[in-house]
């Protein structure tokens, strides 16, 4: 009962919910599906039950009717309507707007007979042509996404039929759980389905999620345990199998079931055995797998939140001011009806005003005035702007077009430009005051060079590889994607490798040709015929930069030092190598295999060694026959990794470990035979030789060692291998670690393969994989080493949590002094690396006995078998692993600045806006980046809070805070955090510039309650703010605590997943599409390529967008205004009835029409300044972030100004006309002419930068009125009885006072609307203005100009340091700004002479202080 119910609210909330609206070209692509893909902090959607899911065959029928009944098919519906439910659904999500709803009452107000005001039909009309307008926009936008629904429910698969006992073509939507489908090379998933077959030697399955999650780095999928080990396809006939797993939900990063055998033996599934609708199949042949999700019970569609809504400030300003109009609409109706009622209590006796009712009883005045008030309120129901919000959303839709279509924003490299996916904040981004950045990837490259490494305790520098980075020039060129290296240069590996499909067998899927997609080659989205394959896909974090590392020669040394002969029989070899020579080589394979890196050779197949391909193999001795038996051993007990892997045969851990010593034990006494165990122990035999070539000819024979595979003829080199890495670190470590000839060559679930130089290709068995996790802060492999044939744990992690796991006791047989300094001697190179600005990570080891490792395999099993509580289990049984580690070095990791990080980030901070770094990172390396990139600055006065208690963090802040408020010229003012603190309490360049760096322990105590209040008031006095190993949750804390008690606008940007809550919990959440994964992208507003695009996004577009926007609202409540209330005047001399002196279709088409189109154009193209200057005076931000074109303030003056132009509008006809036989239709056509061109030369004195389209419109909407009234003057003579407009905009054309009368009102009702501006520009300019005067000059008066701006901002800066400083001594504060202002102004005025107009051009901006940019300090 569970289910259905389930379904049934599901479909419920897709009901009343948003629907997707996805404005990619392309016909169907999941990442647009996706608004916030990979959150694995999101409560998963519908939780619950557990689902069970049984074959679709004739041996289950009954059960799978049992369960399948509760299940979805494929078919997807992203649709919100269909032809039956769209009208009253669409009715129904437009009446929750609350303007609409208004004015519906007064629709229905106006069928009451006894407040009856304009003819039904008319008062239908305004309310009726905005909700079709958007009707037709909401159809025409669902019928897309039907015909993109269409297409893919029609998509073809192979599944397979019971009846015909053979896989058939079937659409995606008849897909059902429990079917078996058959896919190839390049097939996109039709469902979440579990993978039970794959043609690759090792049950391997390489997907491409870029369609899911943005990412194109090719992912490992695996087959389910014990179906690895097929050699053919799997036969659903034969399949007797269950699968109980978790109910669907929407964490694309977690999948947890269990697959029961017909014996009842269990074997656990996680996310790597699960395939997800929407990826691709890539390097395979074919696979085969059981559907366990479908339809909208995938995780891709469950992901399918629909757009982000999120209202802005400037909308909610708005409202608020709607709500003011309501309550002026209440007084004037109110006045109306109270008017009325004295007008019929002073004419009670007089008939005329007074008619009675039909019975003869005579109406109250009180009561009359009562019905009164309702027909004003729909006299006046223009006051409310019912097409302001269309307006609105048309204005937006506007600017983000030309936001999208702004050439400064496209990335060449990556072919992408700026995405708004956000379609209701634009203006947002011009009130930003807060803005919290993380580190990788958004200030920085993301781009991981191996810089610097320190093994056993000693530093190598790396010098020649460092001057090659300084003086590396990475080229760029057209055709650099396809061109062509000498084989063996390490550039190769920049290099586009092509996702070649396997060659093809004679089995069952061989005959399937690759070039066959199953007709959904389309779906890719690329537009590419069914035959075509992606050839030159870019390989992620594979530039030259990051490939090419040159080794230091004194490691060099060291490691070619380690030959075949240093090793000898395990009992002897701990204690025959060196310390330092066992160290060297741990560090480099646990850099090449400690990670999740995929290897693939793109011209070729991988070579694995199978029972089937060695029985052709010549065999030299019965050592080979005995690695030949101890490798199939191996394989076939592999065990499973953290997140999935391989249950051993037997059940029981310690016969698993039991069975992999087995051959160790064994001692074979002939000389062949112990030559053979020489070389089973040592990978290279007896050769001296570290040249690789001469490895493989001395090896040419051999087919295996003991845990090695000698390189086989068609093993691709080194230079040849792909590495697809999910991180660019894990790739930076393998560059370095295969430059040091330590190649990672091969991985597979069950076994990594390293050519270390000169011992030749060694084969770790693969046991597990304990993948990196944000809580752990490290990652690491078990494997079984082949040489020692013992149980080796390598871990590499952050270095403060990697230090703390090490080893207390005297590890490997090795002096406890000796480890503890190699302890202190790789602490005291992390802290240098960390000065110098690089990412660190520590190496570490252990080994473990068999006995240990059973027993810990025996509670990992279980953890990994678990449905519920499976990733505490598993997190439970990594932590019992990872300690007693013994400590290997070190690595130092450059990650480059962004091209224009700190001109941009100084740029930001000009504009008054806060940058807060947040970042994972240590904090040495935090406060370089934070030097480099400018967010800090030499005279920036550091403190660092670094405590490990509570109460010393509340002292330590105490006392910075005594110190900094000693320093400035003045303490703050202590205004209440819940009240209003949009700024810091003193000007940020006054006094001591200080900067805070903070630690995630110390965060931790500051974002307690407690401390909240203080933490915010020091933070208000830095100018930037650090904040180094923060976790996830703490950045998405930080920003939360700060907009929420300051009450600013804050804006996040980030690159990657840990970014995600960050992104969301912002006012303005940006996603940079780096070299991540797109995952803070989907769960963005706004998508950029590179940090720099920022500062043109929210200096230019950010403040053009919130001034048209504001400019344009204000705009629509004056024009209502003033129009309006030429009615409400009129009720003082008609006796307050209702009565109009306007035709009622003029009246309604007046504003929805006549005066519609001028201000949706200003909204859309006005530039108060241009885009240059705004670049250059970033200052000119600060106007946004104080709200300053719509104050409340403002707000009234428009209105008031609103009603002398409509008294000047009402009262100058009426005295013309006064004492004259005009009708009333007569006296109203001047007054609707004259307020047409007062509303819109109002909006011509109001723009900045009038355009040929600005005039176009301005004058259709006139010669739209007059061809309107003439054609209705001619045609209505009985279209509204009694009333009758004949003929009068024809006489009225042919009268000389006609025109005086228009002409007049005008020129008064805007003359000091004019005088106003014309005194603002010329008198007191705000710097706005005065930047407007600077685009009117010639470019060399401009530079100038500019110059001289910049000069008197720094002078300024001078002289308010210097008057705080007396004022500080003195005891008393120092002038106000005002007086600054005039004696700035007084001494640095700029007066420009343009033709004949004399500009005073102030360069001075007291609240617009200027920060002068000083490089960082150089690094050590």
């Amino acid at each position: 009962m569970t289910e259905p119910l389930q379904w049934t609210r599901y479909h419920w909330r897709r009901l009343i919910g948003g629907a997707n609206r996805d404005n990619d070209e392309r016909p169907y692509n999941y990442s647009s599906l996706l608004a916030c893909g990979g959150k694995t902090s999101q409560t998963p959607k519908l939780a619950g039950k557990h689902r069970v899911v049984v074959p679709h065959l004739r041996p289950f029928k009954e059960e799978y009717e049992k369960f399948s009944g509760a299940y979805m098919n494929n078919r997807i519906r992203t649709t919100k309507y269909t032809l039956l439910n769209f009208v009253p659904r669409n009715l129904f999500e437009q009446f929750h707007r609350a303007a609409n709803l208004y004015f519906l009452f007064l629709v229905v107000l106006n069928w009451v007979p006894l407040v009856e005001a304009f003819q039904k039909e008319i008062t239908m009309l305004p309310l009726v042509v905005v909700l079709t307008i958007i009707a037709i926009k909401d159809g025409l936008e669902d019928y897309r996404k039907y015909k993109i629904d269409k297409q893919i429910n029609n998509l073809v698969t192979k599944v397979y039929s019971p009846k015909e006992k053979k896989y058939i073509d079937r659409c995606w939507k008849d897909v059902t759980v429990g079917d078996f489908i058959r896919l190839s090379c390049n097939e996109v998933i039709p469902a979440d389905m579990v993978l039970l077959f794959s043609t690759d030697p090792d049950g391997i399955c390489h997907i491409e999620t870029s369609g899911l999650d943005g990412e194109s780095n090719l992912k490992q999928r695996q087959v389910a345990r014990g179906y690895t080990e097929q050699d053919s396809e799997v036969d659903p006939e034969k399949f007797s199998s269950r699968i109980e797993c978790e109910s669907p939900n929407n964490d694309l990063n977690r999948f947890r079931g269990f697959l029961e055998h017909s014996n009842k033996k269990r074997v656990g599934l996680s996310k790597e055995n699960l395939l997800l609708r929407g990826c691709t199949i890539r390097n395979t042949e074919a696979v085969v797998g059981i559907v366990v999700y479908a339809g909208h019970e995938t995780k891709a569609m469950l992901n399918n939140s629909g757009p982000r809504y999120k209202r802005s400030k400037l909308e909610r300003r708005a409202n608020t001011d709607v709500l003011w109009c309501v309550l002026l609409l209440i007084i004037m109706c109110f006045t109306g009806a109270l008017g009325h009622e004295i007008w019929l209590s002073r004419y009670e006796d007089v008939p005329f005003f007074n008619i009675p009712e039909p019975d003869g009883r005579l109406t109250s005045p009180l009561l009359a005035g009562f019905y009164m008030f309702w027909t004003m309120i729909i006299l006046l129901q223009v006051l409310i702007p019912i097409s302001l919000y269309v307006s609105i959303e048309i204005v937006k839709l506007g600017q983000i077009y030309f936001i999208q279509n702004d050439v400064d924003f496209y990335n060449e490299k990556m072919d992408s430009t700026v995405q708004c996916r956000a379609l209701n904040i634009t203006e947002d981004l011009g009130q930003i005051q807060y803005l919290f950045s993380d580190k990788t990837g958004t200030l920085t490259e993301n781009k991981m060079v191996f810089r610097r490494c320190s093994v056993a305790g000693f530093d190598y520098s790396h010098k020649v590889n460092a001057k090659r980075l300084e003086s590396y020039q990475e080229a760029v060129s057209e055709d650099e994607d396809f061109a062509d290296t000498p084989s063996g240069s390490p550039s190769d590996m920049a290099k586009p490798k092509a996702h070649s499909c396997r060659t093809a067998h004679n089995g069952p899927l061989g005959s399937k040709p690759l070039n066959h997609l199953s007709g959904s080659s389309f779906a890719l989205g690329n537009g590419e015929g069914a035959s075509e394959v992606p050839h030159s896909r870019q390989t992620a974090f594979s530039s030259p930069i990051e490939t090419d590392v040159v080794p230091d020669t004194r490691l060099l040394e060291k490691f070619s030092q380690i030959t075949p002969q240093l090793f000898t029989p395990p009992d002897e070899m701990a204690h025959s190598l060196p310390l330092e020579t066992l160290c060297i080589m741990d560090f480099f394979i646990a850099l090449a295999i400690c990670n999740t890196v995929v290897v693939s050779a793109p011209n070729q197949p991988r070579q694995k060694v199978r029972l089937s391909s060695l029985t052709g193999m010549p065999i030299k001795s019965l050592e080979e026959i005995k690695n030949l038996f101890q490798r199939l051993s191996v394989r076939r007990s592999s065990s499973p990794s953290l997140a999935s892997g391989k249950e051993p045969s037997s059940g029981v851990p310690n016969a698993f470990v039991n069975r992999l010593s087995l051959f160790s034990r064994i001692k074979l006494a002939s000389p062949v035979e112990e030559e053979g165990s020489q070389m089973s122990e040592s990978p290279q035999g007896s050769s001296n030789s570290t040249c690789h070539e001469e490895t493989e000819k001395q090896n040419s024979g051999a087919g295996v060692t003991n845990g090695k595979v000698d390189s086989l003829p068609g093993q691709p080199l080194a230079s040849d291998l792909c590495y697809e890495a999910e991180s660019p670190d894990e790739a930076a470590l393998v560059y370095a670690a295969r430059a040091y000839q330590c190649t990672l060559q091969s991985r597979t679930p069950e076994q990594v393969m390293v050519d270390f130089a000169a011992l030749g290709p060694l084969t770790f068995q693969l046991l597990h994989i304990l993948p990196f996790d944000s809580v752990r802060k490290r990652m690491s492999v078990v494997v079984r080493h082949p040489l020692s044939n013992q149980v080796v744990v390598y871990t590499k992690g952050a270095d403060s949590v990697i230090m703390e796991l090490l080893s207390v006791a005297s590890p490997d047989g090795t002096s406890l002094e000796k480890q503890q300094m190699i302890r202190e001697k790789t602490q005291k190179h992390l802290d240098d690396y960390a000065k110098r600005g690089l990412r660190t990570l520590c190496i570490a080891k252990k080994v473990m006995s068999d006995t240990e490792y059973a027993e810990w395999l025996k509670n990992h099993f279980l953890a990994e078998t678990s449905i519920d509580n499976r990733e505490e289990l598993l997190f439970e049984s990594a932590m019992r692993l990872e300690n007693k580690l013994t400590l290997l070095g070190a690595t130092g990791i450059e990650d480059r600045l962004q091209e224009g990080v700190p001109e941009s980030i100084e740029a930001l901070q000009k504009a008054g806006i806060k940058i807060w770094m947040l970042t994972g990172d240590k904090q040495e390396t935090a406060v370089n980046i934070a030097y480099a990139c400018k967010l800090l600055e030499p005279d920036d006065k550091l403190f660092i809070l670094n405590t490990q208690s509570k109460d010393a963090c509340e002292m330590l802040m105490s006392t910075i805070l005594k110190e900094l408020q000693k320093n400035n010229r003045a303490s703050p003012e202590q205004v209440p955090l819940s009240e209003n603190l949009h700024q810091p309490p003193v000007p940020q360049d006054l006094g001591l510039r200080a900067g805070l760096v903070i630690t995630g322990k110390t965060l931790e105590f500051a974002l307690q309650e407690s401390l909240q209040r203080q933490f915010l008031e020091l933070t208000a006095w830095c100018r930037a703010v650090v904040c180094c190993r923060a976790t996830p949750l703490q950045k998405s804390e930080v920003v939360k605590l700060v907009r929420n008690h300051l009450r600013v606008m804050t804006l996040a940007i980030g690159d990657g997943a840990n970014d995600v809550s960050m992104i969301q919990v912002a006012d303005v959440g940006i996603g940079i599409s780096g070299q991540e994964g797109m995952q803070a992208v989907m769960a963005s507003d706004f998508a950029i390529s590179q940090f720099r695009h920022l500062s043109k996004l929210l200096l230019v577009h950010g403040h053009w967008c919130y001034t048209r926007l504001s400019n344009m609202i204000l705009y629509f409540f004056y024009k209502n205004v003033a129009y309006v209330n030429l009615l409400f005047w009129y009720q003082f001399f008609c006796g307050f009835s209702g009565t109009s002196m306007t035709d009622y279709w003029v009246l309604i088409f007046f504003n929805l029409l006549f005066t519609s189109a001028p201000p949706v154009i200003y909204g859309v193209l006005e530039k108060d300044v241009s885009a240059e200057t705004l670049i250059q005076l970033p200052e000119l931000y600060t106007s946004g972030q104080k709200s300053e074109a719509y104050l409340p303030l403002t707000f009234w003056i428009t209105l008031l100004d609103a009603f002398y132009q409509s008294l000047v509008c009402f009262f100058v006809p009426y005295y013309t006309y006064q004492g004259s036989d005009i009708d009333i239709f007569t006296f109203g056509n001047p007054l609707n002419t004259a307020a047409l061109f007062i509303i819109l030369l109002h909006l011509v004195i109001e723009s900045k930068s009038l355009t040929w389209i600005h005039m176009v419109v301005i004058i259709g909407s006139i010669l739209s009125y007059f061809l309107f009234a003439l054609a209705f003057g001619a045609t209505c003579i009985t279209c509204n009885p009694p009333s009758n407009p004949y003929w009068i905009m024809q006489e009225h054309l042919l009268d000389p006072m006609f025109y005086l009368v228009c002409v007049l009102t005008t020129c008064i009702a805007l003359l000091p609307r004019f005088m106003y501006r014309v005194f603002q520009e010329s008198l007191f300019p705000s710097p706005i203005l005065r930047a407007k005067h600077l685009d009117r000059l010639t470019p060399e008066e401009k530079t100038e100009a500019l110059k001289k701006w910049k000069k008197t901002g720094k002078m300024d800066q001078a002289m308010s340091k210097y008057a705080g400083y007396s004022a500080a001594t003195s005891g008393r504060r120092p002038m106000s700004g005002h007086s600054t202002v005039s004696a700035m102004m007084l001494a640095t005025s700029y007066a420009i002479e343009q033709g004949n107009v004399s500009v005073c051009e102030t360069v001075f901006d007291s609240d617009m202080p200027q920060t002068s940019g000083v490089a960082g300090p150089p690094k050590d």
